[in-house]
This record gives C-alpha cells, sequence and structure tokens, in this order.
C-alpha cells in the first residue's frame, strides 16, 4: 500500500500564522503537525509516501523531511499542486504514484488518537473510511448509517444532517480510485469532492466506514489548533509516535547541532 499527505491548499484560516509557513509545518506540542499523519501512515506499515505541498512552501517541506528518513526504511516524496482543486484530487496528482497499489491518503491538519493500523492492514478491497461523532455534522461529510451497522447514505454538507457521524481526514481505497476521480464533476464550489469518491464506492457496494471512539482534531482553524495542542499533551498522544519516526527526529536534531558546532 502507497501513502499520501494532502499538505497543500491557500491555509487562510490561519492567517498570519501561515503566510510564512506551511499549516502543516506549525507545531502540535513538541513536533510539527504533520508527523501525526506521518505516524499514522508508517504505523499501518507504509513505507512510500507522496506528500501534496504548495510551490511557495515545498522547500520548506523538504528541508525537514528531505532525507530525514532514508536510513529508517520509509521513501517521501514530494508533489507541488499549484491550484487546489479539492481532495479527490490528491489520486490524479497522485496517479503515477499510486500505481497499481492501493493507497491511503490523510489530510496534514489531522490528528487522531486512535492507532487505525489494524484496519488500514487489514484491508483488501473497494474503499474504506472512518467516521466520528460530532456536534457540528452540517460542517463535513456526514454518514449515515442503518439498523445493521451498514451504511445507508453520504451527503456532503447537509443542512439537516441524517446523523451526528462525519467522514473524518483520512481514507483508503483500492487503485480504481484513480479513474473515479478523474470521472468526477466539479462541484457548486468547483472542487472535486471526496465525498462524491465515497458515494461511488458505496453505489458499487463497496464501501466500509469504521468508527473513531478517541480524539479527531482537525487542526486548521486558531481554536482548533490551540484544541490539538492541549490534547496532544493531556491525552499523551505524542507518546504514542512509531519508533521509526522517534529515531528519525532524532538523528536529524543530532545532524543540526553537529552543524551548528
Amino acid at each position: 500500500m502507497k501513502g499520501i499527505i494532502l499538505a497543500g491548499g491557500a491555509n487562510t484560516r490561519l492567517y498570519p500564522l501561515t503566510t510564512t509557513t506551511s499549516k502543516q509545518l506549525l507545531p502540535v506540542y513538541d513536533r510539527q503537525m504533520i508527523f501525526y499523519p506521518l505516524n499514522i501512515l508508517i504505523k499501518a506499515g507504509i513505507k512510500n509516501i507522496l506528500i501534496i505541498v504548495t510551490p511557495e512552501h515545498s522547500g520548506q517541506f523538504i528541508n525537514l523531511l528531505g532525507s530525514m528518513f532514508d536510513d529508517f526504511g520509509v521513501h517521501i516524496e514530494f508533489k507541488v499542486q499549484k491550484t487546489p482543486r479539492g481532495l479527490a484530487d490528491a489520486f490524479i496528482l497522485g496517479e503515477n504514484f499510486i500505481n497499481e497499489d492501493n493507497v491511503t491518503m490523510i489530510l496534514g491538519d489531522n490528528v487522531f488518537e486512535d492507532d487505525l493500523a489494524r484496519e488500514i492492514k487489514s484491508f483488501q478491497r473497494g474503499g474504506l473510511v472512518f467516521a466520528k461523532e460530532v456536534k457540528d455534522p452540517e460542517r463535513f461529510g456526514v454518514v449515515e448509517f442503518g439498523d445493521d451497522g451498514g451504511v445507508i447514505s453520504i451527503e456532503e454538507k447537509p443542512e439537516k444532517p441524517k446523523s451526528n457521524f462525519c467522514v473524518t481526514g483520512i481514507y483508503t481505497y483500492n487503485k480504481e480510485v484513480i479513474e473515479i476521480a478523474k470521472s468526477l464533476e466539479p462541484s457548486e464550489r468547483g472542487e472535486i469532492e471526496i465525498t462524491d469518491i465515497n458515494k461511488e464506492y458505496l453505489r458499487r457496494g463497496s464501501l466500509r466506514v469504521g468508527k473513531i471512539k478517541g480524539a479527531w482534531l482537525d487542526a486548521g482553524t486558531f481554536d482548533s489548533l490551540l484544541e490539538a495542542n492541549k490534547i496532544v499533551k493531556e491525552k499523551h498522544i505524542y507518546e504514542n509516535m512509531d519508533p521509526v519516526i522517534n529515531r528519525a527526529i532524532e538523528k536529524f536534531n543530532g545532524e543540526l547541532k553537529n552543524i551548528k558546532k
């Protein structure tokens, strides 16, 4: 399986913080935000990861992650997204990277308390997404479940949500996601929507939705960024990093200290 982290976008909700750096490079407790989605992928055994970045911040990502994991069996490459076209565009940009493999895409500003490695590792076909019960489902893609726990429908930001469960920012699909993404028409806001991909897998009868019990943080506003820092510390989420990430950071820090000497 391949992994994609979507770390592009204008990040206007976090101005002026993001006028000089990417949102995903802002700190969440003791490390940059990007390490939390990286941790999800690496814990799931994913060793080939594509990070989609904006042109103006691409150099910062390369300076941090360009060679950090070279000695630890994790290959990271980068793709520049010049114009944001929606979350589903990640699979079009990553077509050659995905090739014939399954893929897990995670948003670069999402922090999960739950360990999702087992579910991702056991993925075989179709699509897999994760839902979380929230107080404001109208802000997200909303999942409607039947009495048997099966998925009935998915709607993007509905005025009258059919449940309080929303789709979180991690998505696992088979290689068919590329052609599905290419076939999508832009929505009213001019983007190709990830919800439309999920709807197509649901139509085919091959979409599975897991439920998240722990904290899920979308650190894209001042308040949610502050909340992410608080919860990551209080729930000790920062201590649940894969050893590969901790060793890579330690080696990186050591190299910086030697350069400064």
